[in-house]
């Protein structure tokens, strides 16, 4: 099941589930649009792939499997952050 985390890992923006700026890599890490372009440029800092837009849950499946309630917010250590970014920037997921 996706977990729907209810805000950017990086700026604490809230991002509900029903969020058109919720974006996730393969393993649900989860950052506002305005993170994985800007500052991100396309890769997760913590896997390396990419992100797509986080799909909306249906409102009436919301009750029975609900978005998660905590907030999850990791800063990405830019500096650390900079080598990894600079590898994969310009390689297509497909090739990561």
């Amino acid at each position: 099941m996706l977990v729907l985390k209810p805000n950017c890992e990086h700026c604490g923006k809230l991002l509900p589930n029903n969020s058109t700026e919720a974006m996730i890599c393969s393993f649900e890490c989860t950052f506002c649009d305005e993170c994985v372009h800007i500052i991100l440029e396309n890769v997760c800092p913590n896997c390396g792939g990419n992100f797509q837009y986080r799909p909306i849950r249906p409102k009436s499946s919301l009750q029975k499997f609900p978005a998660e309630n905590q907030a999850y917010i990791k800063p990405v250590d830019l500096e650390s952050f900079a080598i990894l970014k600079q590898k994969m920037k310009d390689t297509k997921p497909e090739k990561r």
